[in-house]
């Protein structure tokens, strides 16, 4: 009898990237429903299986993790009049755009084709901050995790939230927010019809009010007090640019980190998108609470931001993920990317040896685990973590002369997609290709929408 439903072996080299961070050429991995539950080296014996995966040659790696995204901006991607602004200019810009546009099927088919991106780049589970709900657009949080859904992807959507329009002094249009009791009474309705803590679940709820130019530091309170009665994690932007300084200072009398402690966030409960601008004392303060770090690189360049401090974070402590944030932003939904450039980064500012493609390799699958508050549940392979697995064919004249070192040559050289991603088990990426038939159909409907959108 074949207890083994999926072996994956003759690794080129199997990156575990778990506690003890082994690396084992010609290694394996079995897996049963859905959970890892054997791992070997060349030299111990391999279990018989339903399926065999041979990745000779190849680097197996833990499914990488997205802990920042806003899916349904692809419906705006690269648009020519957004293309040049600052951040608060391109969202007053945006904001009118996208609030007249949303419904059920335009986030539904964002959403479907931007976790297909996300999966053709090796990423196996992500979040998404949706924090807009106009009154008429239906259920946004249901519509996005069909998609995930149907094509099999883990899933950490957030009820995210704004407040506080234009006349109020914030900056989304008056019909794109909702008045702080609706928000809290969605939010715990959402939590409790999606949200499941079991380990390997596949879809966790987060409560993430958007920024605090769009919220006010009561609904930021009272949405931390909800969070912790029902024990989920919290989400927002931190310390994400100049102008975010600014307006903290201008609004509330203090930086946007002594704002995120006033409130009752500064809690390893909590993570934060992009936190560029944090000085000393305040990289050591976050590091003291836990504090995640949803580090953007593409989209912190092309708005002008700044780049994060990834390394001082790390080494204050605090859990630092990758995330691809939207694509009206970074406009390319690739993990594999922004990993690659989180090494760039990380060497330009920090130094050559402080940011290896380990290191790169370890945000992108541990450090996004542990924002997501799933450590040793999912971003590595071992024993009774789920099975959520990429695997990447270093070949042809890109990896021409990669030998020694498959994780170095992975992330220096390229670019790369995966050959094979694997979640909870099931393949929905093979040899290079979406294993779900409806990526043509999806596409027509997203080019049609969008143009609506861009109309």
């Amino acid at each position: 009898m074949v207890d083994t439903d999926l072996l994956i072996r003759n690794a080129g080299l199997l990156a575990t990237v778990d506690a003890d961070r082994r690396e084992l050429r010609g290694g394996w991995i079995a897996i049963t429903d859905g959970v890892i539950s054997a791992i070997g080296s060349s030299t111990d014996p391999v279990p018989d299986a339903a399926r065999v995966i041979d990745a000779t040659d190849q680097l197996v790696t833990p499914g990488l993790i997205n802990t920042h995204h806003h899916l349904y901006q692809n419906l705006t991607r690269a648009w020519s009049p957004m293309t040049d602004k600052p951040l608060f200019g391109w969202l007053q810009a945006l904001y009118p755009t996208w609030t007249a546009n949303l419904d059920e099927e335009a986030v539904h088919t964002a959403a479907w084709v931007g976790l297909a991106e996300l999966a053709l780049s090796g990423c196996t589970s992500s979040s998404d901050h949706h924090y807009l709900h106009p009154r008429r657009a239906g259920d946004l949080l249901a519509a996005e995790i069909a998609a995930a859904q149907d094509l099999g992807m883990r899933f950490h959507p957030t009820y995210g939230s704004m407040s506080l329009s234009v006349k109020d002094g914030g900056l989304p249009p008056d019909d794109a927010v909702l008045t702080e009791d609706e928000i809290l009474a969605n939010s715990k309705m959402h939590v409790e019809r999606w949200h499941d803590p079991t380990h390997g679940s596949m879809v966790q709820i987060a409560l993430a009010p958007c920024s605090p130019f769009s919220v006010t530091p009561d609904l930021m309170r009272r949405t931390a007090e909800l969070a912790e009665t029902l024990d989920v994690r919290l989400h927002t932007h931190l310390a994400e640019n100049a102008e975010d300084d600014e307006y903290a200072l201008a609004t509330f009398g203090m930086r946007p980190v002594d704002l995120y402690e006033d409130v009752g966030w500064m809690s390893d409960r909590t993570w934060g998108a992009h936190v560029v601008r944090p000085n000393p004392d305040e990289v050591m303060r976050l590091g003291a609470a836990g504090v995640g770090v949803a580090h953007c690189p593409s989209s912190n360049m092309i708005l002008s931001s700044g780049i994060s401090p990834v390394v001082d974070l790390r080494h204050a402590g605090c859990p630092v993920g990758l995330g691809c944030d939207g694509s009206s932003s970074a406009d390319s939904a690739s993990l594999w990317q922004e990993a690659r450039l989180a090494m760039l980064q990380g060497k330009l500012t920090s130094g050559a040896n402080a940011m290896t493609a380990r290191t790169a390799l370890e945000v992108a699958t541990r450090g996004g685990a542990g924002c997501l508050g799933r450590e040793g549940e999912i971003g590595e392979l071992s024993v009774g973590a789920v099975a959520d697995i990429a695997i990447w064919k270093l070949d042809g004249p890109a990896y021409a002369g990669v030998l020694d070192d498959l994780i170095e040559g992975w992330l220096r050289s390229g670019p790369i997609s995966a050959w094979h991603t694997i979640v909870n088990g099931t393949p929905v990426v093979e040899n290079g290709r979406l294993m779900h038939d409806g990526l043509e159909a999806k596409l027509e409907l997203h080019r049609s929408i969008a143009r609506r959108f861009q109309a």
